[in-house]
């Protein structure tokens, strides 16, 4: 069961601006990663489901994190359907992240209050989203559907649109700068975020010194936009 009730979440990944995403098999990899970003000021943390067994990993690092970093939201991401969504949220997802468009999930994940935050790439795809309570849509892959010129104008014409893009979202300035200048509610943030390299070398402040980095730079582009 969700620890965190929807608005909670919500408000926390509209507030932070910043998803990180990662997977990592072995769970106490996971699990410093994890403190490593909370170490830097993070409070959101998708866990994506891409490896076998992730629920395995999943389900100890969420109750690891309950004691160590009790404000830490965890989520899932790269869910495709209603079980896997039904299974992670039995194991405690606080959120539930897709590549795509689901209406089952988007049924289950509003019977139990847990925010679906699904990848979208088209206008007709958004507006379904939202009709079925979607409040954030991820743009996916964020280059790959027009980068911030997608976002720019799919909320011209409607400005309630939250976009979340993620593929394409690099934590240095200029990156950063122009995604928020097109309008994107938040960004979600894997591989340049949480390097292989870094993990490979045991680098862990790297990334707590990145994810803090680039939480200061959010707030700044935002102050001035």
């Amino acid at each position: 069961m969700a620890r965190f009730d929807r608005m909670t979440v919500l408000n926390t990944v509209l507030d932070q601006g910043v998803v990180p995403l990662f997977y990592h098999a072995d769970l106490d990899i996971a699990k410093t990663v994890a403190g490593a970003l909370a170490a830097g000021g993070g409070r959101i943390l998708e866990f994506t489901n891409r490896g076998d067994f992730a629920i395995e990993v999943f389900g100890p690092l969420i109750k690891h994190c309950a004691q160590e970093h009790p404000d830490l939201i965890i989520g899932v991401g790269s869910v495709e359907d209603a079980p896997t969504a039904a299974l992670y949220i039995a194991h405690g997802a606080n959120f539930i992240v897709g590549p795509n468009f689901n209406e089952e999930i988007a049924r289950l994940c509003n019977r139990r209050k847990v925010p679906y935050m699904p990848g979208c790439g088209t206008v007709t795809e958004i507006a379904r989203a939202e009709e079925w309570g979607v409040e954030i849509v991820k743009a996916f892959p964020g280059t790959s559907v027009g980068g911030p010129g997608f976002v720019k104008a799919v909320r011209g014409p409607r400005p309630w649109t939250r976009i979340m893009p993620t593929g394409g979202v690099s934590p240095d300035e200029a990156n950063l700068r122009g995604w928020f200048a097109a309008g994107v509610a938040c960004v979600g943030m894997g591989s340049n975020l949480v390097r292989k390299e870094w993990i490979a070398a045991g680098e862990f402040g790297e990334i707590t010194n990145t994810i803090h980095t680039t939480l200061e730079l959010v707030r700044q582009i935002r102050a001035e936009l």
